[in-house]
């Protein structure tokens, strides 16, 4: 089993690196005006990928900080970044990827239109990543804004042989607040589909790596972490040392 992977997260609104609290685009707290520099200081640090979401595209339905994005890649040219937000149409996922995004994140769309998703990961293979953001179990759609009738067991299920790379599944309620990661949902949603899944919502401590690191789930892909690298609740560099640590003693095994 590879080494998980620990993803920082930049969330772009109106140009800058931003946290929310639950998805509340009125509960803002900006962390950084520059999206390039915190991309280069996220590498610098020794983080391997990135995770990036355009908020404002996420409620527009197309992309609204491409501009922003564009500084990232400009500024980490060897990291693979992951981008979801307002992607719901091939044109957008080609020229995403044609600029260097390693993988697209679709998640709106993935309920709505389950074929466009089918279709995007047939034509690029290993580069299309459905996000499920679930609200007690249950879809949310629209940068979070609505609820759908879908279960996030019923949407993995979707693309089980659709052949995409990831899910990353998001609890909302603990998005941003720093209550810990859900660990026993995340796992049972590996447990019950074939697709790698990363873990997204509530990371707070080196205690949510070190049980990541615990689960050793086959398809737990990583997780990813914001606010709690952002204000210093995690060393970047103990979090990077515990899952480094943890390979090595699988290796070893």
């Amino acid at each position: 089993m590879a080494a998980v992977i620990l993803f920082p997260a930049i969330d772009l609104k109106e140009g800058r690196c931003v946290r929310l609290v639950r998805g509340d685009m009125a509960q803002a707290t900006v962390f950084n005006d520059d999206p390039g520099a915190q991309a280069a200081a996220f590498f610098a640090q020794g983080f391997t990928h990135l995770h990036v979401v355009d908020l404002d595209g996420a409620f527009a339905g197309k992309p609204m900080n491409a501009a922003a994005v564009d500084a990232i890649l400009k500024a980490v040219p060897r990291m693979p970044v992951q981008l979801g937000g307002g992607i719901r149409d091939m044109a957008t996922v080609e020229g995403w990827l044609a600029k260097g995004v390693a993988r697209v994140i679709i998640g709106t769309a993935a309920v709505r239109e389950p074929d466009f998703v089918r279709a995007a990961a047939k034509a690029f293979p290993g580069r299309i990543v459905v996000g499920i953001d679930a609200r007690d179990g249950m879809v949310a759609v629209e940068g979070w804004a609505e609820t759908s009738s879908l279960s996030a067991h019923d949407l993995a299920d979707r693309f089980a042989d659709a052949g995409v790379a990831a899910i990353v599944y998001t609890d909302i309620a603990r998005d941003g607040v720093l209550a810990g990661v859900n660990w026993p949902m995340t796992a049972a949603l590996a447990d019950r589909s074939p697709i790698p899944v990363i873990a997204s919502g509530g990371l707070a401590s080196l205690a949510d790596i070190e049980e990541m690191v615990r689960l050793s789930h086959p398809r737990i892909e990583g997780a990813i972490s914001g606010r709690a690298l952002y204000d210093g609740r995690i060393d970047p560099a103990a979090a990077l040392a515990t899952i480094a640590g943890a390979a090595r003693q699988e290796g070893a095994a």
